[in-house]
């Protein structure tokens, strides 16, 4: 199945228009669990002792540990048809603010851009997805700009 000009229009139009945000609350397993699955043994995100003498107070999240929150319910919202394909192209991320078990994390994703080429199979759409992680306090923690691909 191609891109249809209705889908490309409603995708135009929600450029700049920030969604409805998405709140995650954070646990120790889900974070001993990411960096589990990832292979990641640094102590800071398994160790409570090891983490709480680094000045932590008790295990942090790691930085790539954010792309996890929501990217799965962007991807979801962003097209419904599963006859369509969408990659992740890009990823750019800024971390400003550990995460750490307790802590609500509100994820507000705005799409920035569309771009329209033609693919050997046809049109192929460039969608830029700004994602906005803030905390419980409405701190900032984590900036991230997504580029997916649908086609």
């Amino acid at each position: 199945m191609s891109i249809d000009s209705e889908l490309i229009k409603e995708l135009e139009g929600r450029v700049g228009i920030a969604e409805k945000p998405l709140f995650y609350e954070i646990e120790k397993g889900m974070i001993k669990r990411f960096t589990r699955a990832v292979g990641d043994t640094n102590p800071l995100w398994q160790d409570e002792k090891y983490a709480g003498k680094a000045g932590y107070g008790g295990i942090i999240a790691p930085p790539n540990f954010i792309l996890i929150l929501g990217f799965g319910k962007v991807l979801q919202n962003l097209i419904e048809n599963p006859e369509v394909t969408v990659l992740h192209g890009s990823t750019e991320l800024e971390r400003h603010k550990e995460i750490k078990p307790g802590d609500v994390i509100s994820v507000t994703n705005t799409i920035r851009n569309v771009r329209e080429r033609q693919g050997s199979t046809g049109k192929m759409l460039f969608v830029t997805i700004d994602m906005l992680y803030e905390n419980q306090n409405q701190e900032i923690v984590a900036e991230c700009r997504q580029m997916t691909i649908i086609y």
